[in-house]
Parts: structure tokens; sequence; C-alpha cells
């Protein structure tokens, strides 16, 4: 195995065996960040692509004390938000300032598989799986949110509760039939 460290400067000096090694290493992870944005696997591909496309033409800015894993997955949420916005999917209308915390079932939750889990967040509209995935799994706070977006951050908010709503409506459907669709 090679080290991290080589592999990253091998990249930096253009090399093709460091850039495909990084690549290797990286690709499911970094697809699994991209899958959570796209509403399919195509779309998840041309994302992660993408992303490796800027962390390559990027790599000589990685500070190398700092961990690698979470400048790759800043790249890729970057990327797909990038993305979202040239397709033109993302709109964000509503501005709504007070949102109530929508709590999911746990005991439903834990009978989807992730791959389940996973089509039901890439079913949402873009622009609340966007702010979904920003938030629950990201972990980014409205304010980030709003200002990535260029939205503000009552809609942020809205957009999460709505998708929670909507989450938890699929999620209980889907557990009642045990199926998801």
């Amino acid at each position: 195995m090679h080290e991290l460290n080589d592999i990253i400067e091998g990249c930096r000096n253009l090399n093709r065996n460091s850039q495909e090694l990084l690549y290797r290493q990286f690709y499911g992870y970094a697809m699994s960040i991209a899958l959570r944005y796209a509403q399919n696997k195509e779309e998840a591909i041309e994302i992660l692509n993408d992303g490796f496309l800027k962390i390559f033409q990027h790599i000589s800015e990685f500070d190398t004390t700092r961990p690698f894993k979470s400048w790759l997955a800043k790249i890729v949420v970057n990327t797909a938000i990038d993305h979202l916005r040239s397709k033109k999917r993302i709109s964000f209308t509503e501005d709504i300032t007070q949102v109530y915390d929508l709590g999911m079932d746990d005991k439903a939750m834990d009978k989807l598989s992730y791959d389940e889990l996973l089509l039901l967040v890439q079913s949402l509209p873009p622009a609340y799986r966007t702010v979904f995935n920003l938030y629950v799994m990201e972990g980014y706070q409205h304010q980030e949110i709003a200002e990535q977006l260029g939205i503000s951050e009552g809609t942020s908010k809205s957009n999460l509760f709505k998708a929670k709503k909507i989450l938890k409506e699929k999620i209980e459907k889907a557990t009642s039939y045990n199926t998801v669709r």
C-alpha cells in the first residue's frame, strides 16, 4: 500500500499512476457522497469524475497537515452543488422563518438497508435533497448552507423541514409495505 502523502506528491507532479492510485483509493468514499446528491448512478458518476478533476487541478493547494478525506469531501459536495445549479434543478423560492424539527421513527429506519434509504433520499426534490445532505450528512449549519447556496437561512430551514417530512412519509410507507419506491 502506498503512503497517502507519496500519492499526493505524485499527483502534484502530474504523475498518472499516482492519480490513478488516489482515484482508486477514494472512489468508494467519493461515490457515496456523490450518490447522496444525484438522482441516479450516472449523474453520481458525472459528479464524481468532475470532482476528481477538480481535486487533481487543485491538489497543490491541499495542506498536508490537514485531513485529506475532509478536503476531498468538501470538493465533491461543492461539485455536486455546482452540478445541480448548472442543470437548473435547484430552485429555492420559499422563505419560512419558523420551522419545527420533525423526528424520524427509529424503528422504521432500522428496517431499511442503506441502499433503500439512499433511494428514498435520491427521490427528494433537488432543493430539499441538497439541504438535507448538507445539514444531516455533512454537518453544515443553516447559515453555512444559506451562504453556499445563495439562499436565506429560513429557506434552508424550510427545505430541511420539508425534506424530513417527505422522508418520514416515504420511510413509513416503505416499511409498512416493505418495499422502497
